[in-house]
């Protein structure tokens, strides 16, 4: 059985090469129609093939994707394994601001919009694998309970009318008929 099938359309085939080779360097398996869809195979054949011998199926997910009447009886096929999400079969992983609707509307997605190599690798991967998303170390202390809170807005608000007092000091004259004034600098 392979791990995942990665359900795509035309315009979002390098996405889903790397998604692919991202998972793969991970250690799971995957079907690939431009990898693995060889000349003289039958089309239709080797989708039902991917996505009934995949445990999860990734579907990159973009305008087009949902646009695209071919790609809907793929994530369809994993949806009515899984309907409750509980059991991961279907895994969107979004690569366009596209927000879906219907059915896939609730589905939760993996989020690589914007997101730079290094981080999109840590998001595809994090999201990948099942169970809780606890991180490995403890997140940082909020604070004490006793530390004063300032006021919001208060600490911008003295430092715009400490820099007005500095900008109105350094056009002081340093000197008026003999006596002498100190510049304030900053």
């Amino acid at each position: 059985m392979t791990d995942v099938f990665i359900s795509y359309t035309r315009s979002d085939e390098a996405w889903a090469e790397w998604i692919a080779w991202t998972l793969e360097e991970a250690g799971y398996s995957s079907i690939l129609q431009k990898w693995d869809f060889r000349p003289g195979s039958n089309f239709i054949l080797e989708i039902q093939r991917a996505a009934t011998q995949a445990s999860r199926t990734v579907i990159v997910l973009s305008g087009d994707y949902l646009r695209s009447i071919f790609a809907a009886p793929e994530w369809a096929a994993a949806f009515a394994k899984d309907p409750s999400g509980l059991a991961g079969k279907l895994v969107p992983v979004r690569v366009a601001e596209v927000d879906p609707d219907g059915l896939l509307g609730p589905v939760i997605y993996i989020d690589l919009v914007g997101k730079s190599p290094a981080d999109a690798t840590a998001a595809l991967l994090a999201g990948f694998k099942l169970g809780r998303a606890k991180p490995a170390s403890p997140p940082p202390f909020p604070g004490l309970a006793h530390e004063a809170k300032p006021f919001p807005g208060s600490a911008a608000r003295t430092t715009r009318h400490n820099q007005a007092m500095y900008e109105f000091a350094g056009r002081l004259p340093t000197s008026i008929s003999g006596a002498s004034f100190a510049t304030v600098s900053t």
